[in-house]
C-alpha cells in the first residue's frame, strides 16, 4: 500500500477531465450568446448562427494554448501564445466567423494562424481552410496541432499574409486576425464575387474597427464598420 501511495505521488496532478473541458466549453458558449445579445446594437447580430456556436462548443480551445494558460482556456478573453501573439477572445472568434458566414464546401482563407484555433473553428464549418502565419515557429506548431486533432481540411503556410494565397484563390471568405492600416488589395482581389472578408483596420494597439468587406456579383466592393476591437498588428514586407 505504501509503495502504491508513493507511486501515486509521483504521477502528474490531474487538472480537468474531458467532461470538465466540455462543460467549460458550454459555459463559454453561453457567455458568448449573452454577449452577442448585449452587442447587437453595434453588430446587428443578436445571436450567432447555431453552426458557429456548435463549433465553439466542440473545438478544444485548451489544446490551442500554452500549458501555463490551460486553466484559462475557456475564459472569454485573449491569451498569450508566445512570440508577442495572442489567441483571440472567443466572442471575437465567434463574431468574425459569423460575419464571414463559411458554408460546407467553400474555401476560406485565414491570415494570422496563431495557435490554429480560428482555423479549427473554420474547418468545422467550411470545405477547406488555407491559413497563413508570418511567425514560422507558430505556423509549424499550429500545423502539427491541427494534424494531431485530425483537421485534414486545413493547409498551413508560413509567410506574409498581406499578399494572400493566390494559388488557391478565389476564396468564398477571408478572415484576418491582425490589424492592418488598410484593407490589403491582394486580399480584395482574391475574394470571390459574393464573398466576405472580415478584417480589423486601424492603428496598431490604438483605434481599430472590425470591418466587413463584401464583394458583389459584379465585382464591386463595399465595407462597413462593425465594432471597435484591439488586435496585434499585421506585419510583413508591405
Amino acid at each position: 500500500m505504501l509503495a502504491l501511495l508513493a507511486l501515486l505521488c509521483l504521477l502528474p496532478p490531474v487538472t480537468l477531465a474531458a467532461e470538465d473541458f466540455a462543460a467549460e466549453r458550454r459555459r463559454m458558449a453561453d457567455q458568448i450568446g449573452t454577449m452577442a445579445a448585449q452587442t447587437a446594437f453595434e453588430t446587428a447580430r443578436p445571436r450567432f448562427d447555431s453552426r458557429v456556436m456548435d463549433a465553439l462548443a466542440k473545438v478544444p480551445r485548451h489544446r490551442f494554448v500554452p500549458a501555463n494558460q490551460m486553466s484559462h482556456a475557456y475564459e472569454n478573453r485573449p491569451l498569450p501564445i508566445g512570440y508577442g501573439q495572442t489567441i483571440s477572445q472567443p466572442y471575437i472568434v465567434a463574431l468574425m466567423t459569423d460575419l464571414a458566414n463559411p458554408q460546407p464546401g467553400q474555401k476560406v482563407l485565414e491570415i494570422g494562424t496563431g495557435s490554429g484555433y480560428q482555423a479549427a473553428i473554420l474547418a468545422e464549418l467550411a470545405g477547406w481552410v488555407y491559413t497563413i502565419e508570418i511567425v514560422e515557429p507558430l505556423a509549424k506548431q499550429a500545423e502539427e496541432r491541427l494534424k494531431a486533432l485530425d483537421y485534414r481540411n486545413v493547409e498551413v503556410q508560413a509567410g506574409d499574409g498581406y499578399y494572400g494565397w493566390a494559388a488557391h484563390a478565389p476564396f468564398d471568405a477571408i478572415i484576418v486576425t491582425a490589424a492592418a492600416s488598410h484593407v490589403p488589395p491582394p486580399l480584395v482581389k482574391q475574394l470571390k464575387p459574393g464573398g466576405r472578408m472580415v478584417i480589423p483596420v486601424g492603428t496598431p494597439f490604438l483605434t481599430q474597427n472590425l470591418m466587413l468587406v463584401e464583394k458583389a456579383a459584379d465585382g464591386s466592393v463595399s465595407s462597413r464598420q462593425i465594432l471597435p476591437v484591439r488586435f496585434v498588428p499585421l506585419t510583413g514586407g508591405h
